[in-house]
């Protein structure tokens, strides 16, 4: 009943287009599924990453390389402003709009393989601790695990379950030195991470050894440079790539790459990591086509079950789309051109015999 229930709320994630309630869906099934009965399913258990990975093994296997998978982290807050406060919904710090926002922060990691990609681990960012702010005495919430642990639990936990990829990617918020010798030492993979321009490197092991370190913006690196460095506590040598680009805006822009795939040259470097950006189409696509925002659950648990199920249903629309060649967003209006057609002609029946 489970995967029944999944099936059918996950179809309806996709199809609707306001609220995703459980008295919607019972409607829209005649009353054949209850609204207690999808209460239930969102509320009795935990779906986790665990869930999602039996969810999509079939397809990853299907489509599984040898060669040239990525491994993508990255994460999205999904604000939500007028929804009471809980350790799932809080407020987290937006890198885009460099301050705080009240919503829901999730963590997700993509595999890729060639054009398709799917989400084989996900978390959201539970703040379910508490603590006292010593400077305006007022009391905040933070998690029990930082979100670099959890990226190094869910990379761990795709390597015992044979995810097969080259390269990890990520921007510089995941560039820490314990997820660098993490991939490096203990998965014995390759990763391209951003990496902010105010950390330290040293030109040679001799210098790192005596401590001689200076800022990456202090190099005199051009566009399309490379250069092997060590940086500041981190064991191994890495190779630095600067990339030079035009801003919508007309501005400039400055983004350097660091892996430790010493190898490749900027190009071949640069080509691989913009593979991540697949994961902002994800995210997009989780918050517009599947109802990511769209649930008005309370309770905590039922909004993580929510989230489950926008997340698998991004997985139905993915595997659709290499079936019909038709991106997540056409699917979608297909579907619901098709419903309006239906509509129309139903409307033009009854005025027809009235």
């Amino acid at each position: 009943m489970k995967k029944h229930l999944l099936d059918l709320y996950t179809d309806f994630l996709i199809v609707q287009t306001h609220q995703a309630t459980a008295t919607g869906l019972s409607h829209l099934l005649d009353g054949n599924v209850s609204h207690d009965q999808v209460t239930r399913f969102l509320h009795k258990e935990e779906f986790s990453s665990k869930d999602l990975w039996q969810y999509v093994k079939p397809e990853v296997r299907k489509h599984e390389q040898a060669k040239g998978g990525v491994f993508i982290v990255d994460d999205t807050i999904e604000e939500k402003p007028h929804t009471d406060e809980n350790d799932t919904v809080c407020w987290h710090y937006s890198h885009a709009k460099d301050r705080c926002v009240k919503g829901i922060n999730i963590l997700s990691c993509l595999v890729r393989y060639g054009d398709f990609a799917l989400p084989v681990a996900f978390e959201a960012i539970r703040k379910d601790l508490y603590f006292c702010d010593l400077k305006d005495k007022k009391e905040q919430r933070r998690s029990s695990i930082s979100k670099n642990e959890l990226f190094r639990k869910m990379l761990g936990q795709a390597s015992k379950n044979h995810v097969r990829f080259e390269y990890v990617l990520a921007d510089n918020w995941f560039g820490a030195k314990k997820n660098m010798e993490f991939i490096h030492y203990d998965l014995r993979k390759k990763f391209i991470f951003g990496i902010k321009s105010n950390r330290l490197v040293a030109l040679s092991e001799d210098a790192r050894k005596k401590g001689q370190h200076q800022s990456l913006s202090s190099l005199e690196l051009k566009d399309n440079d490379t250069k092997t460095v060590w940086l500041k506590d981190v064991s191994f040598p890495v190779k630095i790539v600067k990339k030079v680009f035009k801003n919508e805006n007309g501005s400039t822009g400055v983004l350097y790459l660091v892996t430790n795939d010493l190898n490749p040259d900027a190009d071949q470097i640069y080509d691989i990591y913009q593979k991540r950006w697949r994961i902002e189409e994800y995210h997009k696509s989780i918050k517009q086509n599947t109802g990511l925002a769209r649930s008005p659950t309370k309770v905590s648990r039922s909004q993580r079950n929510h989230i489950f199920a926008s997340i698998v249903a991004y997985c139905k629309l993915e595997i659709l789309r290499v079936k019909t060649a038709l991106n997540h967003f056409a699917i979608k209006y297909r579907l619901l051109l098709r419903a309006n057609q239906m509509a129309y002609r139903e409307l033009q029946n009854l005025r027809a015999g009235a």
